[in-house]
């Protein structure tokens, strides 16, 4: 999970520093992997690859809105809903995180989705052997 503490204007003038939280399970990962033509992780190679600015502005979009959440006071559920991530899209926050993410050097994005992916995954897709697709998958 990423805890992202940012500090934006809001639409009234005032200047207001909140903690955003954005996390994508392995369930989560696991069907954008398998209901993606091709594979999501072989999209977004050959999205990045190509270069490909319309795609890569859709495929940061829908990694924040598939990602975003509010985290419940303890901590055991993570929100996702359609009116959660509308009121997230109509603030700041959201205009000022899209931007980051797509100017620069791709550091903040490469950053942002490693901060969103679960911590053992990568190690657990490495250890898992062939004959479990659902794991192998995983590993980008």
């Amino acid at each position: 999970m990423l805890k992202k503490t940012m500090t934006t204007v809001d639409f009234g003038g005032t200047e207001r520093t909140e903690d955003y939280y954005f996390n994508l399970t392995k369930a989560e990962i696991m069907e954008m992997q398998l209901c993606t033509d091709g594979g999501f992780v072989e999209t977004v190679k050959k999205i990045v690859e190509a270069k490909n600015q319309l795609e890569l502005t859709r495929l940061f979009k829908k990694i924040i809105c598939a990602s975003y959440g509010v985290l419940s006071p303890d901590g055991r559920k993570f929100v996702k809903n359609q009116q959660v991530l509308d009121d997230f899209m109509a603030t700041q926050a959201y205009s000022d995180l899209y931007i980051e993410l797509l100017s620069g050097d791709g550091k903040a994005a490469e950053d942002f989705v490693n901060g969103i992916l679960p911590k053992d995954l990568t190690n657990e897709a490495a250890k898992a052997p062939v004959s479990q697709p659902g794991l192998a998958v995983l590993n980008p």
